[in-house]
């Protein structure tokens, strides 16, 4: 008798489509989340409780904590959604510079400008302090490791095509200018700073960073 694996059986079977319930359920998590972006833009993490959240998307509390662990839990999923938007958003930026330095100023600028559009929401996301029951510092997100990335592949790539030396070290350097761009939202998000004027003290940043790196 022919032996079939559970991994044939699995490969052959049409996939099967969501049930009824599952639908809903997705139905609910989305009007959840869709809620509780716009009562986190209006009033901040602090000001929209669980309650508000449930009500402004006609669901019961208990409906709301069915999806949800609690509302940083809720405020968390929301954020994640934003970082990869931004990461895409840094990426195609940084696709458009001119050069190495060009690219990062790119890259710090498309986050500045995307939390411009999302204040109270960005205000949120680097004020809320996560405990170790509330869930993972924001910059520990795995999409931020991702953001990280981008600026080690910025650099990587400008070794490549000679920009900058191959002692740049690009690992220390891309993890500074990680640390440098996250340095700035007090200015870009709390102090009212311009983009102008933000994009003038990144490009001195981005500067002071790649001395020495660059290839002589």
């Amino acid at each position: 008798m022919k032996h079939i694996s559970p991994n044939s059986v699995a490969a052959d079977s049409p996939a099967r489509a969501p049930t009824r319930r599952a639908l809903a359920k997705q139905q609910t998590r989305l009007k959840v989340l869709a809620a509780a972006r716009r009562l986190f833009s209006e009033q901040g993490y602090e000001g929209a409780t669980i309650r508000d959240i449930a009500s402004a998307a006609g669901m019961s509390t208990g409906a709301v904590f069915a999806n949800f662990t609690d509302k940083s839990d809720l405020f968390r999923e929301i954020m994640i959604d934003d970082i990869e938007a931004l990461i895409a958003s840094m990426r195609e930026a940084a696709e458009r510079g001119r050069n190495v330095e060009d690219g990062l100023l790119k890259m710090f600028m498309a986050g500045y400008t995307f939390y411009k559009t999302r204040l109270q929401l960005a205000r949120a996301a680097f004020s809320v302090s996560w405990d170790k029951d509330g869930g993972p510092t924001l910059r520990g997100l795995p999409n931020n490791v991702t953001m990280q990335d981008l600026f080690t592949e910025s650099l990587a790539n400008a070794v490549t095509r000679g920009e900058l030396s191959q002692e740049a070290e690009v690992k220390l350097r891309s993890q500074m200018l990680f640390d440098t761009y996250l340095s700035n939202f007090p200015q870009a998000i709390f102090e009212g700073w311009s983009l102008d004027a933000l994009q003038a003290r990144a490009r001195d940043q981005i500067r002071i960073l790649l001395a020495g790196a660059r290839r002589g």
